[in-house]
Parts: structure tokens; C-alpha cells; sequence
């Protein structure tokens, strides 16, 4: 099938859109979905059932519910995409817009925690922020790596995606790993400055506004680096071509959107966050 063959309707007459076939995922996804938050949730509120504790269980269960939803779910997307050759140009416009509004939403998600920090910030109870007795964590020490971490990994997708548009396999598939492996690292680095942390998440409103940005913007540094391992893979198996390779692209866009969030989380967090100079914006 062609790039620009068109399917038929019910009505007989052609059009260029692609009609999937009847599939379960969505409905179990939500299930999954529905799960995960409700484990949660018990987590949070110490559920017992009688001497059972549900504790993290629920928690686990509902991931691994939502993994496997989405390891099949999209198995069938690559499928229709590299198997039978559905995603048409009119079919990858509406992914584009699909993949757009997805990171949208995810900006509105970070705005809600930025919004947060702010607000204790700029209006801080007793006046001075950061809190009496919170040792913050120097901006341009471990921060400041991790931010050119993550800069050099932007470029490495950069890298491949310049190079997928030039027909070349080899360098496409040295560019992902590269920014792949520097995601990972990110990870770990992440993990160490936790580790060494001075305060905890209860600790206060700046330990659980700076656990509840960064450590949200960990997760999706897992996503993206996970999204990323997976179009490794995908390119060795040779499924995207310098003429279709939509799924590589959505998640070059979701990294350099990781990107941008952090460097907001560096400049607000972590140096402006944690400066002197907010005291005298709150007194003021």
C-alpha cells in the first residue's frame, strides 16, 4: 500500500484517513489507569483490609497494569504503521496535532506545580523564603551538570533527526542512543542529589513543592528516555525512513520539551528558588 492510497468507507467512496480496527486497549487501559490512581490513593491513606496493608502493592499492580496496556496498545500502532502501511500523510497531520495538544497538557501539568512554588515563594509564611532551617541545594554544583546533561542529550536528538532527514541509518541510530544513554544518566545523578538531600518531602513547603517539580519532571525524563530506547530499537529494525518517521519525531518533540521544563526548573528552583533575593521580594 502506497503512501497516498486511499481506504474505503461503509458508503464505498474513497478517503485518505485510516479507520482502526476494534481493539480492547483503550477500555482496559482505563481500567489500568483507574487502578494505579486507586493504589495510590490507599497508599496514601494507609488502607488496611482486616491485617492486610495495602501499602505499595496497589501502587505496583496499577504500573504494571499500565506498562502492559501500553506495550500492546502501541505494538498495534506500530503495527499499522510499518505493517500495513495505514498511516497515510493526512493520518500523521492528525498524529502531529495528536502529539501537540499531548504536550500542552503536559505544560498545563508543570504549570500547576511551578504556580505552587511560586505562590510559597513570593508570599512565604513567616516571611522569609527559603525557610528558616532548610539547607538548599547549591544551584551550580550537581544542577548545573545535570542541566548540560540534558542540553547535550537535546543535541544528540538533534543530531539524529538531521541525520534521518539525510538518509542516514547509521549516525540516526548512534544520535538516539546517545541521547537516550545522557537521559539515564540524568537519572542517576537525580537519584545521587536526592540521596544527599538535607530535608526530606514532609519536611516543610519547600521540600515537598522542590520533590513534587523536579521529581515530576524525573518521571517524565523516564518516559522520554524510555521513548526514546524504544525508537532505538524501532530504527534497527529499520522502520523509519527519511520519508516516514513520525514515531522518532514525537519523541524528539517530547524530549525537547523535557528540556525546556528543566531549564525553568534550574533558573526558578534552584538558583532564583533558593537565593537571598526572594527574602526581599517577600518583604517588599
Amino acid at each position: 500500500m502506497s503512501e497516498h492510497t486511499q481506504e474505503f468507507g461503509t458508503t464505498g467512496k474513497p478517503h485518505p484517513f485510516h479507520l482502526v480496527n476494534p481493539s480492547i486497549w483503550p477500555l482496559v487501559s482505563a481500567f489500568a489507569g483507574g487502578l494505579f490512581a486507586t493504589g495510590v490513593i490507599m497508599y496514601a491513606h494507609e488502607v488496611k483490609f482486616g491485617e492486610f496493608e495495602v501499602g505499595m502493592k496497589g501502587v505496583y499492580a496499577g504500573l504494571a497494569a499500565v506498562i502492559l496496556c501500553m506495550f500492546f496498545w502501541w505494538k498495534d500502532v506500530v503495527k499499522e504503521a510499518v505493517t500495513e502501511k495505514a498511516h497515510s500523510s493526512i493520518v500523521k497531520i492528525g498524529l502531529r496535532y495528536g502529539m501537540l495538544l499531548f504536550i500542552l497538557s503536559e505544560v498545563m501539568f508543570f504549570v500547576a506545580f511551578f504556580w505552587a512554588f511560586f505562590n510559597s515563594a513570593l508570599f512565604p509564611k513567616g516571611g522569609i523564603w527559603p525557610p528558616a532551617g532548610i539547607e538548599t541545594v547549591p544551584a551550580f554544583g550537581l544542577p548545573f551538570m545535570m542541566t548540560m546533561i540534558l542540553l547535550l542529550s537535546g543535541c544528540a536528538v538533534t543530531w539524529a533527526h538531521h541525520a534521518i532527514l539525510e538518509g542516514d541509518q547509521k549516525s540516526f541510530r548512534q544520535g538516539i542512543a546517545a541521547a537516550a544513554g545522557l537521559g539515564f544518566f540524568f537519572l542517576g545523578f537525580q537519584a545521587f542529589e536526592y540521596h544527599h538531600a538535607s530535608f526530606g518531602f514532609t519536611d516543610g513547603i519547600y521540600p515537598s513543592t522542590f520533590f513534587m517539580a523536579t521529581g515530576f519532571h524525573g518521571f517524565h525524563v523516564l518516559i522520554g528516555a524510555t521513548f526514546l530506547l524504544v525508537s532505538y530499537f524501532r530504527a534497527k529494525k529499520g522502520h523509519f525512513t527519511k520519508e516516514s518517521h513520525f514515531g522518532f519525531e514525537a519523541a524528539a518533540w517530547y524530549w525537547h520539551f523535557v528540556d525546556v521544563v528543566w531549564l525553568f526548573l534550574f533558573v526558578a528552583v534552584y538558583w532564583w528558588g533558593a537565593g537571598s533575593g526572594v527574602e526581599a521580594v517577600a518583604n517588599h
